[in-house]
This record gives structure tokens, C-alpha cells and sequence, in this order.
């Protein structure tokens, strides 16, 4: 009776093991938010912020999971300094005000196995709006170093008046489409 409760013990701390969350640290050479908003109607104004700083735990087993990002709004670059400048503006990111934006949730689903929507809250200049994350694709492998890598690129819109950056509306579109590529090494 003794060894079948051990042996029943043993099962039961090896199995709630295996559903213990993962936990990964962004790589910020790897982890970046590219944006691209319609300008003056004619073309799309792009760029991105990075690197990120956060983590992310996840239980596929379990279905659930946690992500903390922060974006640095000061590190904006569309590759013209002039543009760059000006989304640093006030009536922008006012990147002076608000230097930090944030993305944390923690309402995961998951698609055998794997990652296929996260859905949280997106705070810029202080303001916070739900924002649902879509994977377009996601995967884990060794890296060379013999450690386990996960990553994906995801996508998500929101609008700009809802975080108060009118500026520029109609002739600047409202709505930014975000590609999230991130990379996180197992901790």
C-alpha cells in the first residue's frame, strides 16, 4: 500500500511538472513592433520600435500563459529623421511624456499546442485599449547554443484617436496595423 501511494505521489509531482509555465526573455536583437498607417491617402508611412524589453510564460498544457512587453516610444524610426522627430511630438507618442508603452496579458489560446491568439491591454500615452494579438505563425527549436528558443510574428490593429493622436485625421489614416516579430530564449 506504501509503494503504490509513493508511486502514486512520484506520478502526480512528475505530471504537474510538466504543466509548470515556461518562461522566455525577449531577445531584443530579434524582438521588434514594425507599424504602417496610410499617409495623405497615398502611400503607407512604416517603421518600427526596438529593440523590446519583456518577458513570456506559457502552459501550453494548460492553456494558458502571460506576456509583459514594453516599447520605448522614443525609439521610433521610420528611417527619415524628420518623420521620426515629429511622431516624438506631443500631439503624437509624446514620447517625453509617456517614453514607455506596454502590452500585458494574459488571455492565451492555443492552437495544437501552440500559441494562436493573445489578447491584453495596449497602453500608450497613458491611455489603455484592449488589443488581440494574432499569430501568423509561431515555433520553438534549439538554438547553437543548445537552448530552446520560441518565436513567431503576430498581428494586430488599433486605432490612433483612441489613444488621443488625432493629428493629421482624415488625410492620415486612423488605423495602425502592427507586425510583432519576437524571439524569446527559455530561462
Amino acid at each position: 500500500m506504501r509503494l503504490a501511494l509513493a508511486a502514486l505521489a512520484l506520478v502526480a509531482a512528475c505530471g504537474s511538472s510538466r504543466a509548470a509555465p515556461v518562461a522566455y526573455r525577449l531577445d531584443p536583437e530579434a524582438t521588434f513592433v514594425y507599424f504602417e498607417v496610410l499617409h495623405f491617402r497615398t502611400s503607407t508611412l512604416r517603421g518600427r520600435f526596438g529593440p523590446l524589453a519583456g518577458f513570456v510564460r506559457f502552459d501550453a498544457a494548460a492553456g494558458t500563459g502571460e506576456i509583459g512587453i514594453e516599447v520605448a516610444t522614443g525609439m521610433v524610426d521610420t528611417g527619415m529623421q524628420v518623420f521620426d522627430a515629429r511622431l516624438r511630438q506631443p500631439d503624437l507618442l509624446a514620447s517625453e511624456g509617456y517614453p514607455k508603452a506596454w502590452f500585458v496579458a494574459r488571455e492565451f489560446h492555443f492552437t495544437n499546442g501552440q500559441p494562436s491568439e493573445i489578447r491584453g491591454e495596449f497602453t500608450l500615452r497613458g491611455e489603455s485599449q484592449p488589443l488581440s494579438l494574432v499569430a501568423d505563425r509561431f515555433a520553438c527549436s534549439n538554438n547553437d547554443a543548445g537552448r530552446e528558443v520560441c518565436g513567431g510574428d503576430f498581428h494586430a490593429e488599433f486605432r490612433r484617436s483612441a489613444f488621443g493622436m488625432t493629428f493629421g485625421l482624415p488625410f492620415v489614416g486612423d488605423t495602425v496595423r502592427l507586425r510583432v516579430r519576437v524571439e524569446g530564449v527559455r530561462e
